[in-house]
């Protein structure tokens, strides 16, 4: 499944709002079909870039590519 960066440009505008970019990044990462549960903590790490920590202990980068394609990869 291809996500477009509009789905995380959502999170990026609401990253004054922990609660609302953590419930984004938590549905981006699940349509990508990644374990995770929750997000309980973002990192912004740049511009539309984020490390999600999930209640899970898993840990994902999900930022959007050169291709304008949101990417989730697990640290």
């Amino acid at each position: 499944m291809a996500l477009t960066s509009t789905s995380l440009q959502v999170a990026a505008q609401n990253t004054g709002s922990d609660v609302s970019s953590a419930k984004d990044l938590t549905a981006v990462i699940a349509l990508q079909g990644l374990p995770c549960g929750q997000v309980t903590k973002v990192t912004p790490r740049g511009e539309n870039d984020f490390l999600a920590s999930c209640q899970d202990g898993n840990r994902y980068r999900v930022f959007v590519n050169a291709d304008g394609r949101v990417v989730v990869k697990k640290q």
